[in-house]
Order: structure tokens, then C-alpha cells, then sequence
């Protein structure tokens, strides 16, 4: 029931039945002004961002090598096995049904990128030892550090693109030194950099480099696959 109050007559006033108060507004957040903030504060949240950043990289540099090192396994025992009990190709495929049935989504196992795996253990391993010209940093056994230290999709174009084990490690090389994207990396092939080795090498494209990648020691290591993917779509050439 709707209250009633006097008027200064003494008369009274009925209160309109259907009309409510305004509501409270609520409390304005009191926001500290920053010539209130410790003298430290600036360097402290610096310092904080670097780690932070630091981090990151190295996750990013962690995943990929690990990665990497995967791949080589899967190759080199597909390749033992090959050899030791005659595995033809339907074995491997049916070896990319069964890792993609126990790791759905995971585009990573199919047969064409187990192949591209075996491929690459055979590239560093059988062309190394084949090679008339041995060098230091190859020797028939193990993949070279620099070649594991890049991405996938950059061992893919050396890979396709490049028959020379002593070109493409010199080319994964120039890959760390340089942080070349993918697509850097291809041009600088077609257009024959090893051959202009002494001329500087300055002109990279580094505009091009999307949110997902991050230089590591000059490398560039592509988030959007080494991260979406053990994860992701490793059956795209580009990747």
C-alpha cells in the first residue's frame, strides 16, 4: 500500500501508486593516479614485461625443437623398419590412421606429412654420406643443429626446393642469422643467394611477419603452426 505524508498545511498528500525511486548509482571505481605509484613502479613492470617476453620465446624455441626432433623419429624409424622388415607403403598408411584415430585433428600424422618425415631423415642422413664434398657440421647420423632449430615449413622448401645437403644447411644457416620468413627463404633460393654469397644480405622482407611470429636469436618461429598444431595442418606445403 502506497504510504502517505503531510503537506506544510497539514494536508495530505497520496503518493502516486506505480512510481519508484531512482536507483543508487553505483560506486565510481577510484583509479590511483600514477604520480601516486611507488618510484620503483616503472622499472618493476619493465622488468616484468622483458621476463614475460623471455618466456614466451623460449616456449616458442622449446616447441619447435621439439617438434622437430618428433618428426625426425618418425622418420628414422620408419626408415629402420623399411629396411629391417621390408614395411611397404600401405603399412604407413595404415601408421597415419592409426596415430590420427588416437590423436583426432591432429593433422600432423597423416601420410602425406609421415612421408615428408622419412624424407627428411633420409635427407640428412643417405644424401649427407652420399655427398662427394663432407662437411663439419654433417655427418651422416644427426641432424645438424641449425636444421632443428627452424620450422617445419622452412625444412619443407629446402627440402622441395634444394638436391645440395651443403646448400641447404647453408641456407638453414642464414635462416636463424637472418629470421627469414617462408616466403623470404624461397625468393632468396630462386634467386640463387648461395651463388652471391659474398654480397650482403639485407634486403628482407620483415613486414611481412604476421602476429603469431616471434625472432628468436634472428630466427623466426611461427606460432600459428608450431603452437596450433601438434596441432595443426602439417599437410599444407606452406606451413
Amino acid at each position: 500500500m502506497a504510504s502517505k505524508r503531510k503537506n506544510a498545511r497539514g494536508g495530505k498528500i497520496h503518493a502516486q501508486p506505480g512510481r519508484k525511486s531512482a536507483p543508487a548509482l553505483p560506486a565510481q571505481e577510484v583509479k590511483q593516479p600514477v604520480s601516486s605509484l611507488p618510484a620503483s613502479y616503472t622499472a618493476f613492470l619493465e622488468d616484468l614485461k622483458a621476463r614475460i617476453r623471455a618466456a614466451q620465446v623460449k616456449a616458442a624455441l622449446s616447441v619447435n625443437r621439439e617438434l622437430i626432433a618428433l618428426y625426425w623419429h618418425v622418420g628414422k624409424s620408419i626408415v629402420e623398419r623399411q629396411r629391417m622388415e621390408g614395411w611397404g607403403k600401405s603399412v604407413v598408411e595404415r601408421l597415419a590412421r592409426d596415430l590420427q584415430a588416437e590423436f583426432p585433428g591432429v593433422e600432423g600424422f597423416s601420410q602425406s606429412n609421415i612421408s615428408r618425415m622419412r624424407a627428411f631423415y633420409l635427407a640428412w642422413t643417405d644424401e649427407v654420406r652420399n655427398s662427394a664434398q663432407p662437411v663439419p657440421e654433417m655427418d651422416g647420423e644427426n641432424l645438424p643443429q641449425a636444421v632443428g632449430e627452424i620450422p617445419w615449413g622452412h625444412n619443407l622448401q629446402l627440402l622441395s626446393k634444394l638436391n645440395d645437403p651443403i646448400r641447404r644447411l647453408w641456407y638453414a644457416q642464414k635462416i636463424i642469422e637472418h629470421g627469414w620468413s617462408r616466403a623470404v627463404l624461397v625468393h632468396q633460393i630462386e634467386s640463387g643467394l648461395h651463388e652471391r654469397e659474398g654480397k650482403a644480405v639485407t634486403n628482407f622482407d620483415r613486414k611481412s611477419a604476421n602476429r603469431y611470429r616471434i625472432p628468436i636469436r634472428g630466427q623466426v618461429v611461427d606460432l600459428s603452426r608450431a603452437h596450433r598444431k601438434f596441432i595443426g595442418n602439417q599437410d599444407d606445403p606452406r606451413t
